[in-house]
């Protein structure tokens, strides 16, 4: 770990776990309280599909990752903390070190998926600093993204975001499969898309339905025969997908979920 890195953990474990500073993070610092957090919707990259992946990490994470990577592509996997699971589980940090190592972008979907527009600021503080640090712990990648769970958000979810260096990312394209669509529906969704031929496509997807899983190779198919290329959500912006990367730190008791939000 740099000794930046080591200064920066530092700063937001204290300005999280200490009531006060955590109402004040970013403050005092000298740079004062940073701009409200970007909200993106969709690539800015012509000819990139950004594939991105909700609730997780799942079952089938690595199913998923595995189908993007045989086919060259790469994709962005936004987590939960302690959703469908407790992400310091041995096979579920398992399956977010495995997304990092196989090039595919990891980020933020908050600690417990709660409606972040009914929390006060310490409250979205600690939905949000818990899965950083995760991460951090997990893979050494101090992630820029989060998504807001439902995609909602209101002023104070972004000044929050934007405190902590964060950048809300949405989706231009819904494939359905948390709204009811069969794994056929979804697919026609895509191909329904594909024909239009948008420049780009920001998509949202749930790793948690298997039909997700068993569409997918026929959906990275017929997206890269229209000509796209799949990468990473920073990539298809073109910005970085980490705010710092170190080393990914040892399994020790502080894995836990226990007490925690």
């Amino acid at each position: 770990m740099t000794r930046l890195s080591s200064i920066l953990l530092a700063f937001t474990l204290a300005a999280t776990y200490a009531s006060a500073a955590v109402l004040h993070f970013g403050l005092g610092t000298g740079m004062g309280r940073r701009a409200p957090a970007e909200v993106i919707t969709h690539c800015t990259v012509p000819g990139t599909v950004a594939l991105t992946f909700d609730d997780g990490p799942y079952t089938w994470m690595t199913e998923i990752s595995d189908a993007m990577t045989n086919a060259g592509a790469n994709g962005t996997f936004f987590f939960n903390g302690n959703n469908w699971g407790c992400i310091y589980d041995e096979a579920m940090a398992a399956r977010v070190k495995y997304a990092y190592d196989h090039n595919h972008q990891v980020a933020s979907h908050t600690w417990q998926h709660l409606h972040l527009n009914t929390l006060n600021e310490h409250q979205l503080h600690v939905q949000m600093w818990l899965v950083e640090e995760a991460i951090y712990k997990i893979t050494g990648a101090y992630i820029a993204f989060t998504r807001p769970p439902f995609g909602e958000y209101n002023d104070l979810v972004l000044e929050v975001a934007g405190m902590r260096g964060q950048i809300v990312a949405n989706w231009d394209f819904d494939s359905g499969d948390t709204g009811g669509l069969t794994g056929a529906q979804s697919l026609n969704q895509y191909r329904t898309l594909i024909a239009a031929q948008p420049e780009s496509i920001l998509t949202l997807n749930h790793e948690i339905n298997p039909d997700t899983v068993q569409i997918l190779p026929q959906v990275i198919a017929d997206l890269q025969a229209a000509g796209y290329r799949l990468t990473t959500l920073a990539d298809c912006l073109g910005v970085e997908p980490y705010q710092f990367v170190s080393e990914p730190s040892e399994r020790d008791a502080s894995w836990t979920c226990e007490g925690r939000a």
